[in-house]
């Protein structure tokens, strides 16, 4: 986009201005690379949330500088610098930078003070940071249309600069530096965070240098970094350098001074590093060097600079301090040398002292002592050492629990079967696979291998489970099911089952399995969609993915795909139906779903943010009042019947409230969590990209298939892999939706969608909403998969009261997403340890130990829901059905066993 800024072409063609490739380190958002640039030193990840949260910048730095010597100093556009800064400007006119859907407005506002600030002769430095051209990426990415428009504007403000009275002054003491620098770059998707080459190659232009040309076409120098723009402007100004700046003058902005000039401000900067360098290694004077024997002449006293680093350092800054005094010696203390090779080998020693400085300063600043992170990997191992022995007595009670009533599980007591040793072993591949830099950026396809095996194995599990000779009819059409009320309904030890068996019995064992195959076929084929979606990771990222391909065939391809999606997700809100008790609150639930749906729908088509709100008010009216209300309205009935004929009234004593309470329970949290998990996928529509709504869809789809495969009557699996089951899934769906271990696929823009002005906590709230939508869908799903499976568990258990049951739906469900995030985050904690000096530990390790974090919190805010919402149901028919049935005297078992109804 070069035709764009026109103007700015012109001036390093002509050599009036020098560009610069400003290379940033990650991470590369706002605040981090604001203090790179002002104080010279190099932040930590944990700046990326501190850049939501800005606090006054306390190190030395060049603002603070100017402000000692009595600078004036004006500020306009991103707040982040009053933030840093505060009470430093003497006015300053700040707009907010999360606020990415406004790219005009937040310009303007910087632009409308131009021309005063221009005439005015009453500051010494005047800051503008637009925050448009940003704006811009993160709604429609590199490429968008409003990009080239963006750039001219931007032309035309360096035009208006360039061309005011303040840079034609001819006084020598008055000239004008005009400094051009772009904080970070972007993804081609608009997104950054990352450590990408587009993300990390900013701009740094100078104007008003009077600099020599260099002989090209366009004044364009190598790349630089973006911690040598703080000394190279304490240099040009006459400031002290930033004590903790590890930069290195940049020498290109030099060359229109004297080479005594120059090879004083590289003198400045090797005294600086040199105490950078004491500080960090103890007993570094570089006096008596033995780099140099001071009987010889210049050319024979310097020897190779070997041995380790600190010999190496003191060796290199000797040899420099040589050369240079040297030339003092020589020409007096104004020197002029005519021996141009001289004068070259002296920056050359400077040029090497100060770069290799840098080079290992930048590594050592960010060492942290390592016993007490030995100390702090300790105790997260013993932590996550007694959640899993934990796990493993609750996952041992429940399988000796299943064996009363699932006899496929009892033929296998003592041996593993292959969808629990798969499951075992696909957490130590995942595990072993975070410590490889290639595997952590390619995450993604470990997650979707893992997601369709496991379920491969399901197919192949529920297959087997067919009669001999049944297996060629498993995909005819089943027809004629007879309908069975609760009136011909019995409660026998083998469950709830048709009070009369005839030959059909078979029939609808067939129907069942045919059930559960075309659920898991509807989750191979969707999880497979999900995988073409997005072209994650770091390598592929170039190849076709469907998202794409939508995107290329325009906007209205898009939006029909997305409403379409909204429709068919609001559909799906009929199957509330299901639950037959309480009719007229379900008719309630439902109407308020489909008015949400409808406001998504209209959001979709008008992008109205009131709208927006009443989305979110409503959503979250109809999830907390569901809750809350859905346990008092249940019914408390005798369900245990036989046709019509009623069981002795001294029966109705502990085992019917306990039946009375596990069916009311079951019927509720169906209830709350298909509430969960339909309003959640609304919520989603509405934040995600419009591009990502058929994946939202498609998850859905993917959690009610599962739902219907683990509570059909067929093939049975311990309860910790059908948890697994459904994490892996929740994972899969994470980088489904477009999500990587890079910080440059979070959707900002999203967070920002209803809100009208910014506000860090719900900006913030929304983009984690946003980020962690499948994994905290899929938790949520588990409100409704613990009652429907273990329902027929403790219907039939001699032993079963309410502690039982809360043990069961509580205990594998909510500690095994805890126990598996646990081994993944104190495995990576150990990993990051021991990669701390890694090539990548900065690009790829430290943002996935930044996305696993964040995913703890999930997992944790998750499991909790899960955990408060079944206590609370339980807690309630508990205690309404000890209300609704008289204390009476317990009977034996065999007295109740002749009461039971017979087949």
């Amino acid at each position: 986009m070069m035709e764009a800024m026109p103007y700015t072409q012109s001036l390093l063609s002509n050599g009036r201005a020098i560009g610069y490739h400003s290379k940033a380190e990650p991470p590369t958002v706002t605040m981090p690379r604001l203090k790179a640039m002002v104080s010279g030193a190099i932040g930590g990840f944990l700046d990326v949330a501190f850049n939501f949260n800005t606090q006054a910048l306390l190190d030395d730095n060049l603002i603070g500088q100017f402000h000692s010597i009595g600078w004036k100093m004006v500020m306009l556009g991103d707040e982040t610098w009053i933030k840093l800064f505060p009470r430093l400007f003497t006015r300053h006119d700040g707009v907010s930078s999360f606020y990415v859907k406004d790219t005009v407005q937040v310009d303007q506002n910087v632009t409308r003070h131009l021309d005063v600030e221009l005439t005015s002769n009453d500051w010494d430095l005047l800051i503008l940071h637009y925050l448009g051209l940003d704006h811009v990426g993160h709604i429609g990415g590199r490429y968008s249309v409003l990009m080239a428009p963006k750039l001219k504007e931007m032309d035309e403000v360096i035009k208006k600069i360039h061309m005011s009275t303040i840079l034609h002054q001819n006084s020598h003491d008055k000239r004008t530096l005009l400094m051009i620098v772009s904080d970070h770059g972007m993804t081609n998707g608009g997104n950054h965070g990352g450590s990408s080459y587009e993300e990390t190659d900013s701009l740094a232009l100078v104007i008003g240098l009077g600099s020599r040309v260099p002989n090209s076409p366009l004044a364009t120098y190598d790349t630089t970094f973006q911690v040598d723009i703080a000394p190279t402007l304490a240099l040009l100004f006459g400031v002290p350098i930033p004590k903790n700046s590890v930069g290195v003058l940049i020498a290109g902005i030099f060359d229109s001074m004297t080479d005594e000039q120059l090879l004083r401000a590289m003198e400045l900067n090797s005294w600086q590093l040199l105490r950078l360098l004491q500080a960090q290694l103890p007993g570094v004077l570089c006096v008596d060097s033995p780099c140099y024997d001071s009987s010889h002449e210049q050319g024979s006293k310097i020897r190779s600079c070997n041995g380790n680093i600190r010999e190496k350092l003191c060796c290199l800054f000797s040899k420099a301090v040589v050369f240079h005094s040297s030339l003092k010696s020589k020409n007096g203390t104004h020197f002029i040398s005519n021996n141009i090779d001289d004068i070259r080998s002296t920056i050359a020693a400077y040029d090497d002292f100060l770069r290799t400085s840098t080079k290992w300063l930048s590594r050592k600043v960010t060492d942290k002592p390592l016993h007490l992170l030995a100390s702090g990997v300790a105790l997260m191992l013993l932590s996550c050492m007694i959640l899993l022995n934990l796990l493993f007595r609750t996952c041992r009670e429940v399988y000796h629990a299943q064996l009363e009533w699932s006899p496929d599980l009892n033929n296998h007591n003592y041996k593993w079967r292959l969808d629990e040793t798969f499951t075992f072993f696909a957490v130590l591949v995942h595990t072993f696979s975070l410590g490889a830099s290639s595997m952590v950026e390619e995450e993604q396809y470990i997650w979707h291998f893992l997601t369709s095996t496991i379920y491969l194995i399901f197919l192949r599990t529920t297959i087997q489970s067919l009669p001999i000779g049944q297996v060629s009819k498993l995909f005819d059409a089943v027809k004629g099911q007879k309908s069975y009320t609760t009136s011909q309904l019995c409660h026998t030890n083998e469950g709830i089952v048709p009070r009369f068996i005839d030959n059909k019995s078979l029939r609808w064992k067939n129907q069942n399995i045919y059930l559960q195959f075309c659920s898991i076929i509807g989750v191979l084929i969707s999880g497979r969609i999900l995988r073409g979606w997005h072209q994650g990771g770091v390598n592929w990222t170039h190849l076709p993915d469907i998202s794409n391909w939508l995107e290329h065939a325009g906007t209205l391809t898009v939006k029909y795909f997305q409403i379409v999606s909204v429709l068919l997700v609001i559909g799906l809100s009929s199957s509330l139906y299901l639950v037959r008790s309480m009719k007229t609150f379900v008719l309630v639930v439902q109407v308020s779903v489909v008015i949400s749906g409808f406001l998504v729908f209209l959001h979709v088509t008008e992008y109205e943010n009131h709208v927006a709100q009443i989305v979110y008010a409503t959503l979250g009216m109809t999830m907390i009042g569901t809750n809350l209300a859905s346990p008092w309205i249940m019914p408390v009935t005798n369900f245990t019947t036989c046709g019509s004929t009623e069981l002795n009234s001294a029966s109705l004593s502990t085992e019917l409230q306990i039946e009375s309470l596990l069916l009311g329970v079951s019927e509720t949290a169906y209830l709350i969590g298909r509430i969960y998990v339909l309003c959640w996928c609304l919520l989603q529509l509405l934040l995600q990209q419009p591009v990502n709504a058929v994946p939202i869809l498609l998850l859905l789809l993917q959690i009610l298939a599962t739902m219907i495969y683990f509570s059909t009557d067929g093939p049975h699996h311990k309860q910790w892999v059908e948890v697994a089951a459904m994490y892996f899934l929740g994972m899969a769906g994470h980088f489904g939706l477009g999500n990587s271990n890079n910080l440059a696929t979070v959707d900002v823009a999203g967070a920002y969608i209803g809100i009208s002005s910014h506000s860090t906590v719900l900006a913030g709230i929304l983009l984690f909403i946003i980020t962690y939508a499948s994994p905290l869908l899929f938790l949520l799903g588990m409100t409704m998969y613990v009652p429907m499976k273990e329902m027929k568990c403790l219907l039939v258990s001699q032993s079963a009261d309410l502690g039982c049951y809360l043990q069961r739906m509580i205990g594998v469900p909510c500690l095994l997403p805890l126990g598996l995030n646990s081994v993944t985050l104190t495995a990576f904690t150990i990993i990051l340890l021991l990669m701390r000096n890694h090539l990548f530990v900065w690009s790829v390790f430290s943002p996935k130990y930044l996305y696993i974090c964040t995913a703890t919190v999930s997992v944790y805010i998750g499991v909790s829901l899960v955990a408060a919402t079944r206590i609370y149901t339980c807690s309630v028919l508990f205690f309404r059905t000890k209300m609704f049935f008289p204390k009476r005297e317990a009977f034996d078992d065999s007295q109740l066993a002749n009461e039971q109804c017979k087949n």
